[in-house]
């Protein structure tokens, strides 16, 4: 693929569930931050070991205790549940029918903005999912997008250019158009990543995430250089190329579970 490097990203356990659907098991961690970590030896300057943790308030404190106990380059941030539904999950999208989907849609800007605000995490992922199923607001919720995005510049945190929307019923990647010129102009910067599940996923389609990134404004994006401390990676900027087939782009990929 000509990819400048790729990180390996899989789901931290879902506390306090145990779904093997959405994440692994606590008890498979260590084999996991293992695993990657000989690849990180036999790959140098090329693997990056990252992981995908969910942001539910009321885990807060033991996510932050599994990320600080162990040498990631990099975390993933994402919402995957309002509550207790899991609002992208298939087994549970008959419970959009008894929701009103701008309330849903509010919800779900109000606890990214929390993500990013928590500093709990290097990337924001695939910052407008709540979209996934093509269930789309009734207004343009202006306020609460703007709102959204002013706490990711503040924040600091960078945002994902995600791929895996166009495979999706909705057909489009993650974020929008319209969001990504809004983080543009707030200044916030991005990464890419093709939300990979299997190998023939990794790098996938970014030539159309690089054209979307452009058509936004982006004249740069963040690739990661990892430590040798066992701190986060260093973010680094790099001027974007026109869409070569992802060449010279960092695939910072979630991975190895059903979640996209």
């Amino acid at each position: 693929m000509g990819l400048a490097g790729i990180g390996v990203a899989d789901h931290l356990p879902l506390l306090p569930d145990r779904d093997p659907v959405l994440s692994m098991n606590l008890s498979e961690l260590g084999d996991y931050v293992t695993e990657v970590q000989e690849l990180k030896d036999r790959f140098p300057n090329y693997v990056l070991l990252g992981v995908e943790a969910d942001y539910r308030p009321q885990t807060v404190s033991e996510v932050r205790a599994l990320l600080e106990n162990n040498p990631f380059d990099y975390v993933i941030g994402s919402v995957h549940h309002l509550g207790n539904w899991g609002f992208d999950d298939p087994r549970q999208m008959r419970a959009y029918a008894d929701r009103k989907i701008d309330d849903v849609w509010i919800e779900y800007f109000e606890l990214v903005g929390e993500a990013a605000e928590s500093g709990l995490f290097t990337v924001l992922g695939h910052l407008d999912l709540v979209k996934k199923f093509g269930y789309r607001p009734t207004r343009t919720l202006e306020a609460e997008l703007d709102r959204l995005v002013e706490r990711v510049a503040r924040a600091g945190v960078l945002v994902e250019v995600n791929t895996a929307g166009l495979h999706k019923p909705v057909g489009e990647a993650y974020p929008s158009l319209d969001i990504l010129q809004r983080l543009r102009a707030a200044k916030v910067t991005i990464t890419f990543g093709s939300d990979a599940h299997r190998p023939q996923e990794v790098g996938r389609d970014f030539d159309h995430a690089v054209a979307l990134a452009r058509s936004a404004g982006y004249d740069e994006f963040a690739t990661l250089v990892a430590q040798k401390n066992g701190r986060r990676a260093l973010v680094r900027s790099e001027p974007l190329r026109a869409a070569t087939s992802g060449r010279n782009l960092g695939d910072s990929s979630s991975g190895g579970r059903a979640r996209q």
